[in-house]
C-alpha cells in the first residue's frame, strides 16, 4: 500500500514528540537514544524484490547494544517500542533456546488433518534479542535470514516480514562463561554497535527522582510514519567527495598504509566490509536529516564511523594481548584520513 508523503516539518514534529516521550523514562544516555533514532529511521539497502521490476528494498538499521547490566539498554528499547504503535517482542536468549523458538515451526493440526505453521516472535515490527551472546550459534543463525532478507523460511514456505522490521540485540561484554561470540557473518548485519557506558553523577542522581512505576509513555507514531520518515532520509544529498571519504576510511581498515598508518596492520586481521559503506552512508543521511540539513557533511561520517565500523574489525592476537580495541584503531584511522 502506498504511503502519502510526509512534509519535512511534520517529520521533525513527530521525531521531537518521539524523543520527549522517551525522556520521560530515560535520563541521560543521549547517544544511546540518538543511536536508536538513527537506526530506526535509516534506510539501509539490503535486497531486491522478487517481482518483475526487481526494485531495491531498504529497511531499518539493526543495532547491537553492548554494556554492563543495569545501564538502561533494555529499558531504552522497551520504552522506545511503546512509543510506536507497532508489534514488539522481547526474546531472552539462553543456551537452550532453539531456532524454532525464534522463527517458528510447523505443527500438526489434528482437526485439519495436516501441518500448519506456528509463527515465532520474529514476526513483529520490533524484536529485542536480549543477551544475544548467550544463545548458541545455531540459534543466533536463525536471525540471519530475517535480518538480511527481511523474510523467514519455515519448512518449504517463505514469509515476508512486515515493514518496518527492526532487530535490536544486547550483550554483556564482561561475562565470558556460557556465552558464544557472534560470527562475523551475523555481526556484519548490525548497522551499528553502541557501547552503553555508566551515566554521569548528575544523571544518576536525576534517575532517583523518576517514578518508574508511575511513569508512562504514549504511542506517538505508527509503523507507517516510520516508513515515511525513512523515505525522507533517503532524499538527503551526498556529495561525491563525501562518498569518496567513506570508501577511503573503509579501505584503510583493510590496508592502514593507505592513510599513513602501516603499523596498524599488525593489529587488524579483517577490516570493514563493503556492506559497511552502505550502512555508514545511510546512517550519515539520517543524522543530517535529524540535524535539520538536506545534505551530508564529512562530520556526519566522522561521528558515526566508530560505531559503524568497530564491531566489523577482527583484531589479531597481538591487539588483544596489548588491549588495543577496534574502536581505538578506527579513531586512529579517522585522525589520519584527510577530511574533504
Amino acid at each position: 500500500m502506498a504511503h502519502t508523503e510526509l512534509l519535512h516539518e511534520e517529520a521533525f514534529g513527530l521525531v521531537n514528540q518521539f524523543e520527549r516521550e522517551i525522556s520521560k523514562v530515560i535520563v541521560g544516555q543521549e547517544w544511546l537514544i540518538k543511536g536508536l533514532l538513527l537506526g530506526l529511521f535509516a534506510d539501509i539497502p539490503y535486497s531486491f524484490d522478487g517481482g518483475e521490476d526487481r526494485q531495491g528494498r531498504g529497511g531499518c538499521g539493526h543495532l547491537l547494544l553492548e554494556g554492563v547490566p543495569g545501564v538502561a539498554k533494555t529499558l531504552a528499547v522497551v520504552t522506545l517500542a511503546h512509543t510506536i504503535q507497532a508489534r514488539f517482542q522481547r526474546m531472552q536468549l539462553t543456551p537452550d533456546l532453539l531456532p524454532a523458538d525464534v522463527v517458528g515451526t510447523r505443527i500438526y493440526d489434528l482437526q485439519a488433518g495436516g501441518f500448519k505453521v506456528q509463527k515465532g516472535p520474529i514476526f513483529s515490527n520490533i524484536v529485542l534479542a536480549d543477551e544475544i551472546n548467550r544463545a548458541t550459534p545455531k540459534t543466533q543463525s536463525a536471525l540471519l535470514e530475517a535480518m538480511q532478507e527481511r523474510q523467514v523460511t519455515i519448512g518449504d514456505e517463505t514469509f515476508r516480514l512486515d515493514d518496518p522490521f527492526w532487530v535490536l540485540a544486547t550483550q554483556n561484554p564482561i561475562e565470558q562463561e556460557g556465552v558464544y561470540l557472534l560470527p562475523e557473518a551475523q555481526i556484519d548485519r548490525f548497522a551499528m554497535m553502541i557501547r552503553v557506558d555508566y551515566p554521569t553523577h548528575a544523571e544518576e542522581r536525576a534517575m532517583l527522582d523518576i517514578d518508574l512505576i508511575g511513569a508512562g509513555v504514549s504511542p506517538v507514531i505508527t509503523p507507517q510514519d516510520v516508513v515515511r520518515i525513512r523515505r525522507r532520509t533517503r532524499e538527503v544529498y551526498v556529495d561525491d567527495k563525501v562518498k569518496e571519504y567513506v570508501v577511503r576510511i573503509g579501505r584503510a581498515t583493510r590496508d592502514p598504509s593507505l592513510c599513513g598508518r602501516p603499523q596498524l596492520k599488525q593489529y587488524i586481521m579483517v577490516g570493514a566490509s563493503p556492506r559497511s559503506y552502505q550502512h555508514l552512508l545511510a546512517l550519515s543521511r539520517t543524522r543530517a536529516f535529524l540535524s535539520g540539513r538536506d545534505y551530508v557533511t564529512p562530520a556526519d561520517v566522522k561521528r558515526l564511523a566508530p560505531d559503524v565500523l568497530q564491531h566489523r574489525l577482527v583484531r589479531t592476537v597481538r591487539a588483544e594481548a596489548e588491549e588495543i580495541t577496534s574502536r581505538e584503531m578506527v579513531l586512529d584511522i579517522l585522525r589520519h584520513t584527510p577530511t574533504p
